[in-house]
Parts: C-alpha cells; structure tokens; sequence
C-alpha cells in the first residue's frame, strides 16, 4: 500500500491511501503544491482509500440500485447517492467511479476501473475533506483570486464572473507576486482582526487568447510539440489547437470556453508564476475587463457581495454528496473586515502590457 499524508499550512490534514502509486502521486501534485504532501504510515483521522476493484465496484453499485437514490450533479457528471444512517454509499455511471463513505470511521472509499479516473476523484475527495475540517474552524470560501508578495501580504481580487479575476492574478504573477489563488481562496479573521487567507488548489485553466496576450502562448506549445502533457481533463480540441498552433478561442455549444488546463506545478515550471501557501490580505481589487477601452483606475467600486462566498447553498459544482461539511458559519465579521480595507477599482482591456502598468498603480495605490 502506498499512502500520502496531505496538510495545510494551519494543520488541517486528510491521508491517501492505494495499492497503486498512481492515486498519492496524483494527490501529492494536485495537492501538494499549496499544501504539504508527504509519504505516510500513519492512517489516523480522514482517509481517502482508492483503488481499482471491478468486483467491489459492481457491490457498491447494487447498493444504489437496490435503494432509493437521489440524483446529483457533482464535478460536471451525474451521480447517484443513497443514505444509510451515518453511511453514504454513491455511484456514477458513466465514470465508473463508486463511492462509501463512513462517518463513523471516516475513510471515503472509492473504487473504479481507470486509475487515472480513480486518481482524479481520490485527489477531489481528499481536498473536501479538508475543506469540512477548515470550515469547522471557522474558514469561508471566496469567490476570488489572490497574489502574496515575500512578506505575505495578499491582494485579493474580487468581481463578478468574467470581471477579469484570473486576468489580475496571473498577470500580477508575471509580474513578481506569488499565485495563492486563481478562482477560489480560503479567508478568515483572526483573533488580531487580521484577514489570514490559505489556498483552495486546483488545476488552472487559463483562455487561449489570454494566454497569447500574456505572451505564454509559445511557451505552452513548445513544451507540448517536445512531448509534455497538460492535465488529462483538458479537451483534447484544445490540445489539438495548441499543436496547430491556432490562436483563436474555443467554445463550446454551450457557450463555455474550453480552455488550457495546467496542473499546479506547471504554473511555475512552464509560466514562472511560484506559488504561495498562505498569507494575510492587506487589499481588495474590483476589476472589469472592457474590451476596446484603455486600461484606467476607477473610483466606484463594486464591494464585497454575498455571492463572493461560498456556501452549501450556492456550491455548484462541488454539492456537499457526503454530508461532510459542517454548518454554514456566520460570515458577517469576515465581510465587514473585507469591507475596511483599502481597495481599487480598474478596468482593464485586452493590450496585457497596459493592463499590467495598470495593476502595477492599482497595487500602489493599496500601499503593496
């Protein structure tokens, strides 16, 4: 067995465990990178167990049948989940992925056929355990993206969807902050009154276009055409489009772009964004990307909203399957501390050198 012990900066921990290395070796670069992954034998507290078993997964499977399961959409695929007491046994279908998790005992198990499937649904797992053990300690979830200098102040960046939250982190982080977030972050006010602010990792997925306009377009193609890969749940349209050389965004029928998916070691080691594992926020950014405007600071900004945080209510793409978080926490002394401290507006176009001597006097004007 092969096991990895995932922890925050502030302690919170969750165990990994497999017969085959493929799912820690996933954990430890999906997760590690913000938290700390290190090799383990001790399995006390939260386990995430995964492995491929055919025959546990058919089990596990009966189980759903033969009850009276509801039906979710959880990580952009439908699975069904049935409740028994302290144990919640789930199934989907069309990963071959199952699932059981007992409270009592807190091991998650999950089985599947493919283990790089298995793999990306253990890491998953193993950061919503995380996530339950935070927020019993008082963390929210910010909807934001977030950049630390040396000494750990962050910027934090706020704004509605397509407001330009990952346009201000990434191109802050060229610019020589460290990348703490790009689309959520863990924040909550200490006993000093200071908003402390941890990672929420994930893979990062960054338009094509605002890859080009940051000039990293090149940098990402070449290491493809020289063999290296990109996260697996990057569409292989997109892929494809990379090795062609085409530029121009992708959609979807939908209307989603399909972008570049980069796992978090790639940020620094393909597009020299370091990243950072904690940090306090000193400033709040409210952007608004304008296409065809000139980049300018403003002087109304938009504020911190209720939809700038996460709850069990408003979570869409990750719902609470498992019963595993703990009730929502009263988020009026994280607002009101967000609210009083100093904070920019900026509206940003589509010419990255402007936008960035843009950022450059917003920052300045946070005193960063």
């Amino acid at each position: 067995m092969s096991a990895v012990r995932i922890t925050t900066t502030d302690g919170q921990a969750v165990t990994v465990t497999s017969t085959t290395s493929t799912v820690p070796d996933w954990a430890t670069r999906y997760l590690g990178g913000w938290w700390t992954a290190e090799p383990t034998t001790d399995l006390d507290g939260p386990t995430v167990s995964a492995d491929t078993d055919d025959t546990e997964l058919l089990a596990l499977a009966g189980v759903v049948d033969n009850g009276d399961p509801e039906t979710i959409e959880y990580a952009g695929s439908t699975l069904l989940a049935v409740r028994d007491g302290d144990m919640v046994t789930a199934v989907q279908e069309d990963r071959a992925l199952a699932y059981r998790w007992d409270a009592e005992w807190r091991v998650l198990r999950i089985v599947g056929t493919d283990e790089t499937t298995l793999a990306a649904a253990a890491a998953r797992l193993a950061r919503e355990l995380v996530r339950a053990q935070l927020l019993a300690d008082g963390w929210a979830i910010l909807h934001a993206s977030a950049v630390t200098d040396s000494e750990g102040s962050t910027i934090l960046t706020l704004g509605d969807k397509g407001a330009g939250k990952t346009t201000t982190a990434i191109t802050l982080a060229r610019a020589g902050w460290r990348l703490l977030a790009n689309d959520r972050v863990f924040a909550r006010v200490d006993d000093a009154g200071v908003v402390r602010v941890l990672p929420w990792p994930s893979a990062a997925a960054f338009g094509l276009g605002l890859l080009d306009a940051l000039d990293l377009y090149d940098t990402v193609r070449t290491r493809l055409t020289s063999g290296e890969t990109m996260h697996p749940t990057q569409h292989r349209t997109v892929t494809d489009a990379l090795l062609q050389g085409r530029r121009t965004p992708l959609w979807k029928a939908s209307g989603k772009e399909l972008k570049p998916q980069f796992w978090p070691d790639q940020l620094t080691t393909w597009l020299s964004m370091p990243l950072a594992t904690q940090g306090h926020a000193t400033g709040i950014l409210f952007p608004q990307i304008s296409p065809g405007a000139p980049p300018r600071l403003t002087d109304g900004t938009r504020g911190v909203q209720d939809t700038d945080f996460f709850t069990a209510e408003t979570e869409d793409r990750y719902p609470d399957i498992f019963g595993l978080l703990p009730p929502a926490a009263d988020c009026r002394r994280l607002r009101e501390h967000l609210g009083a401290l100093p904070h920019q507006g900026l509206v940003m176009g589509h010419d990255a050198a402007e936008n960035a001597i843009t950022l450059k006097g917003a920052t300045a004007r946070l005193g960063a």
